[in-house]
This record gives structure tokens, sequence and C-alpha cells, in this order.
């Protein structure tokens, strides 16, 4: 069983002072992916940077302060890519991959943190550039995967956009909405094109309104569950089918949070 767990922990040094570290170490994840980080390793406490029994792998941004990802795993990676060959995106900590060796095979896991994008700013530009971008490297790691039979690929992270409108809950509201936009849901629809990547979570519980992974901290965003599915475990199909839980870890209560996130976590049975 190889377990992967994706958060986007909206600052991992604020995280780690709110529960992130009890949380890993009850943790059964053997991967585990880390969006908006938002710090260099420097400027994280040694049990951040590196925890105890964990390889753990950081590409912070150039501009400071600023996305990040990182990958945590209990076992030592064959190899370590950051970036994914786009010159414009690949100091901008939003992409860090590893190849992990696990029962005779190879699993690719990636963690991506897509820009969140702002409707009539060059944000929402930034955004289908970067969307353009990677969709090339997420067809050439299908292909490459589909060419080996021991080769298994699984992008995991903070998406920005919901795809449905079982996605979010106030789908009608936001359909002018960053996130919801109908060129980005379409370009989603390409992304999880029949025969192409899978949705693990959609796989697994298709027939469910959410399950949220988002919600916003004004209000009672979170009390109301009025939230976005937008962190996903998108994987090649042979995987995907592999797949046998997929759960987010979503907090008992609005104190208890330690991010606007809550952990999406899969168990892949291979």
């Amino acid at each position: 069983m190889l377990t992967v767990t994706t958060v986007n922990v909206n600052g991992l040094r604020a995280a780690g002072k709110k529960g992130f570290l009890p949380w890993l170490d009850t943790t059964s994840a053997d991967v585990i992916c880390l969006q908006e980080v938002r710090a260099e390793p420097d400027q994280l406490s040694a049990e951040l940077r590196a925890p105890a029994g964990w390889y753990a792998y950081h590409a912070p941004a150039a501009a400071k302060g600023r996305a990040g990802v990182s990958v945590l795993s209990r076992r030592e990676p064959v190899a370590v890519r950051v970036g994914f060959g786009a010159a414009e995106f690949d100091a901008s900590g939003r992409y860090l991959e590893i190849d992990l060796p696990h029962a005779g095979t190879t699993v690719t896991v990636g963690s991506l943190y897509l820009p969140s994008g702002e409707v009539g700013t060059e944000r929402q530009d930034e955004k289908y550039r970067f969307m353009d971008a990677f969709h090339q490297h997420l067809t050439a790691t299908l292909d490459r995967t589909a060419g080996d039979a021991d080769g298994h690929a699984v992008v995991c992270g903070d998406w920005n956009i919901a795809h449905q409108e079982v996605d979010l809950r106030n789908w009608r509201a936001n359909q002018k909405s960053a996130g919801f936009l109908p060129e980005e849901r379409a370009w989603m629809s390409r992304v999880l094109a029949p025969d192409a990547w899978r949705d693990v979570v959609r796989d697994l519980h298709p027939e469910t309104t959410g399950p949220y992974s988002w919600w916003s901290y004004r209000g009672k965003a979170f009390d109301n569950d009025s939230g976005w599915r937008i962190d996903y475990q998108v994987a090649t199909p042979r995987l995907a089918k592999t797949a046998t839980t997929a759960v987010v870890e979503r907090a008992a209560s609005y104190d208890l949070r330690w991010s606007d996130h809550a952990p999406v976590t899969v168990s892949y049975d291979l």
C-alpha cells in the first residue's frame, strides 16, 4: 500500500504553530505533498525543514514569501526535480516531483501549486500561461508512463480550479470568479479526458457533493461547509485503478484547523 497526502499549509511556519506537527506525528502517509509553504528552507525550524523519519525536499519561490512547494517521503526517492521545464515558472515555487521506488515499480509524485488567478488582471493571464505550459508536462508524463509497464504518476496539490458544479457549494454565484471560469473548467476537462489523467477522489466518490478541501476563513464558511474542492490527486490510469480509499481530513471544528485547506489522503494498493 502507498498512501499519499496533499495539503496546502497556508504558510508552513504558521501551520507549524497551529497543529501541523502533531498531525505529522500521527499520519499514516508514506508521501506528503505541501503547497504554499511561503518560506526558504533556512527560515524553517529543523523539525519543519527536515522532520525526523522523513526525506524532505523544498522548492521555494524566487519571490520571497510567496508560493513554495515541498515533498516529504518516508523512503528515499531515486530522483528529485524542481519545475517542469518552463523557464517562466521553474523558479516560482509551484512544482516539485520525486520518483519513488515502490513494490517493483516507480511512482512519480508531484506537488503542484497552480496560480489562483484574478479575473481581469495579469494574474489571470499568468494562470493561463501556467496552465498551457503545465498541460504539456502532463501530456509528456502520461506518454512516458503509458510506455512503461512499471511506471506510474500522481500529481497532487492545490489546482485552484473547481472542475464541476458539485465541487463547490456556491457555484451559481461563482461562475465569473477565478477558479470556476468556463476556460479553467474546460482546461480541467482536457486534463481529465477519457484515457488521460484520472481525478482519484471523484472516481471513488462519484455521487458526492464535494468533498470540499478549502473553506474561507471569512464568515461561517467552514461551519456551514460552504467550501471548494480544489485540492486533487490526479493520477495516471493504471495507478488510479489501484486507489482503494480517498479521504478529506476535515478538522472536527473550526478552532482545530491549522490551514484553510484540509489534507486529502489516498491509499493505492500497488
